[in-house]
């Protein structure tokens, strides 16, 4: 009997024991499950974030790199734009050309000089100044003999009479011919550069047999160099205009011999384009 109630204590306990270790079990499956449950979510979560933190660094190295090409290109603007003067209304020279223009003001006249009130003023000056030593020099004619002007980027060349002609004459003088060389030089360096040649004479009455009047003697000067340098130095002659303009546009009275000489005259037009105009400097 004692015996009995030995093994029915036994088998109960073994009862009780196999009925926590299952309920164990499973509660310890289930955190498990649960676990594991978590630990895969968190490791999704954490590629969409890896994911999400390497499109971001990707943004973040574009923008940096527009920020430097933007960067690059304010320089480059900043550095062009220091290296120009504005002139009139957008008209630019660089600071070589500045250099330059100053360069060949120094050479200039005080009282001209004194003279340029404006930007536009000294590069005009400096222009005429170059451009009437290229053209003169070695020329055998006196200072006088030749003018030149500028009305914005035109270039007006005024040749007086008795450097090229004879009086009455419209046959060009041999000793026109140094002047006439550089001039072609000048035209010839400038593929698209237009060229006006405009004869002018005085008042005074011409009938001959070969000359009619003024009209006919101011048109047969500005054919005469125009053939000139076609023939002799190259000008391409579509780039030439030949014109007369008689005794009707003098640039003094016509009130003394000397003031005649002064309005008998051939006048040479250019036109350049800006780049011309400036390497004329």
């Amino acid at each position: 009997m004692k015996n009995s109630l030995i093994l029915s204590g036994i088998l109960s306990a073994s009862v009780l024991v196999s009925c926590v270790s299952k309920k164990k079990y499973t509660e310890l499956e289930s955190n498990l499950f649960k676990t594991q449950t978590e630990l895969a979510m968190t490791n999704q979560e954490k590629a969409e974030l890896e994911e999400k933190m390497a499109a971001i660094e990707a943004r973040v190295a574009e923008y940096n790199a527009r920020i430097n090409s933007l960067r690059d290109t304010n320089d480059a603007l900043t550095q062009s734009n220091n290296s120009l003067y504005s002139i009139e209304s957008g008209t630019v020279m660089s600071k070589n050309s500045k250099q330059k223009m100053a360069e060949t003001l120094a050479k200039v006249d005080p009282d001209k000089l004194a003279q340029a009130k404006t930007l536009e003023d000294s590069v005009n000056l400096a222009v005429e100044y170059n451009l009437k030593q290229n053209i003169t020099e070695n020329t055998g004619g006196e200072e006088d003999d030749v003018e030149i002007s500028i009305d914005k980027t035109v270039v007006m060349i005024s040749v007086s009479d008795k450097l090229l002609f004879n009086t009455a004459s419209y046959r060009i003088n041999s000793k026109a011919d140094p002047l006439l060389k550089k001039l072609a030089e000048v035209i010839n360096a400038e593929p698209s550069l237009q060229v006006m040649i405009e004869g002018h004479t005085d008042p005074r009455t011409i009938s001959n047999s070969v000359v009619q009047d003024n009209w006919d003697l101011s048109v047969k000067r500005a054919t005469s160099i125009v053939r000139k340098l076609q023939n002799d130095f190259g000008v391409a002659p579509e780039k030439m205009i030949a014109a007369g303009r008689a005794s009707y546009m003098p640039i003094v009275a016509n009130d003394s011999k000397e003031n005649m000489a002064i309005n008998r005259r051939t006048r040479i037009v250019l036109i350049p384009d800006l780049d011309m105009f400036f390497a004329m400097l």
